[in-house]
C-alpha cells in the first residue's frame, strides 16, 4: 500500500546543512529497504499560485490558499505493508527533516 508522508513546516524555513545530511540518510534508508516511491520538497506559501475554476470562475490569486502558520513544504510518497510501518517510517522522517508529519493512505 502507498502512504503520503506530509512535511510540516511552521516558518522555520528550508532544511539547515545537518538536517538535509539526515533526510539524505533517511532517503537512503527508504530506498534500500524497498519503502522508497517518489519524495519533493515544496517553495513556500508565498511561491503559490491559486486556482478556482468552479462554475468557470477562473479566478487566479497569488500566494497560499489559507493564511496559517503552518504549511506542507514537502513530502514522500511511501510503499508499506501497513499502517503501522508507515507510522514508523513517518517518525523517523520527522526526526530526519525536524519537522512535524502527516501520514495518509492512497485510496
Amino acid at each position: 500500500m502507498q502512504y503520503l508522508i506530509s512535511v510540516i513546516d511552521d516558518g522555520t524555513g528550508l532544511a539547515d546543512d545537518e538536517e538535509q545530511a539526515a533526510i539524505d540518510v533517511f532517503n537512503a534508508g527508504l530506498q534500500s529497504a524497498g519503502h522508497w516511491v517518489f519524495a519533493g520538497g515544496l517553495g513556500g506559501p508565498d511561491t503559490g499560485t491559486t486556482i478556482d475554476n468552479r462554475n468557470g470562475a477562473g479566478l487566479i490569486t497569488d500566494g497560499p490558499f489559507v493564511e496559517t502558520k503552518e504549511y506542507l513544504i514537502g513530502f514522500w510518497i511511501i510503499e508499506a505493508p501497513d499502517l503501522d510501518v508507515a507510522l514508523k517510517l513517518a517518525a523517523e522522517g520527522s526526526r530526519a527533516c525536524n519537522r512535524k508529519t502527516e501520514v495518509r493512505p492512497f485510496r
